[in-house]
């Protein structure tokens, strides 16, 4: 074990190279974890690293869609944990923002393989490694666009209510083995996934909810909504006012909701 890594939990996050990945990487670092920050985008790690404390964690190079590499990412980190893994954070995600007929395939199977194929080898991957410490949990990241189609991102919200349908299912399923679930699902949240632009237009995402004066939270906030669902016990959380709210319209007033995103701006083709 990590001289590093000796007593402590640890936590194995994807996506940490920035936005939600890295506000949770810091808070998790700042309670005493011992963080797995991996990630793509490798001069993004190093600065992580370097933000949470070198002595907090370690870094590794990860694409979500390739399965042998979880299992051997997984296993180097256990090796600095002594087997442990107290939460598996699949936080890691893209979106295509505009038109649904807008987008090719190579934008289309990028959400389908990062969102739910690298959801789902995450969770697979992980389970050993949970099921062998006590009181685990899987910590999935869905979205508000999985509680209601979103129009501009319909793929996205696919691939969102894909991640919530896979957590509802092993939320029981896995409870024999001792492992806990929780989704986690934000409204908008400023990471750079709101720098997605539609093709043939100049604006994105961001430009489209400032206009039409929809909030979006700080990734402090997710983090701090992550960090609660480690340590409860419920199944669904939200992040932000506004995902409460979208939550109950889509429960109890689906047809006011509808209408309210049809007033929506969209990104169209210029």
């Amino acid at each position: 074990m990590s001289a590093a890594a000796k007593g402590r939990k640890a936590v194995f996050i994807t996506g940490a190279a920035s936005g939600i990945g890295l506000a949770s990487a810091k808070r998790f670092a700042a309670e005493g974890w011992f963080v797995g920050l991996s990630d793509i985008d490798v001069t993004g790690l190093k600065a992580a690293l370097v933000a949470i404390g070198p002595e907090n964690g370690a870094t590794f190079r990860l694409d979500v869609r390739d399965r042998s590499a979880w299992s051997s990412v997984l296993a180097d980190f256990a090796k600095l944990t002594d087997g442990r893994l107290d939460v598996l954070l699949n936080n890691a995600g893209v979106a295509k923002f505009g038109p649904f007929d807008s987008h090719g395939d190579a934008d289309i199977d990028l959400q389908l393989d990062i969102n739910i194929k690298g959801v789902v080898t995450g969770a697979r991957s992980a389970l050993p490694w949970l099921k062998a410490t006590p009181g685990s949990r899987l910590i999935n990241i869905s979205s508000c666009a999985g509680l209601y189609g979103s129009p501009g991102l319909a793929v996205y919200s696919a691939t969102k209510f894909a991640v919530r349908g896979l957590s509802e299912a092993l939320d029981v399923e896995w409870k024999p083995h001792g492992v806990g679930v929780a989704c986690v699902m934000p409204w908008f949240v400023d990471t750079p996934i709101l720098n997605a632009g539609a093709p043939g237009s100049n604006a994105n995402m961001s430009d489209v909810l400032k206009s039409g004066g929809l909030p979006v939270y700080p990734v402090e906030d997710a983090a701090e909504v992550i960090w609660r669902a480690v340590h409860g016990k419920e199944l669904h959380y939200f992040v932000g006012k506004r995902a409460k709210q979208m939550r109950f319209a889509s429960n109890h007033m689906p047809g006011a909701l509808r209408k309210q995103l049809r007033s929506r701006p969209i990104l169209q083709q210029t």
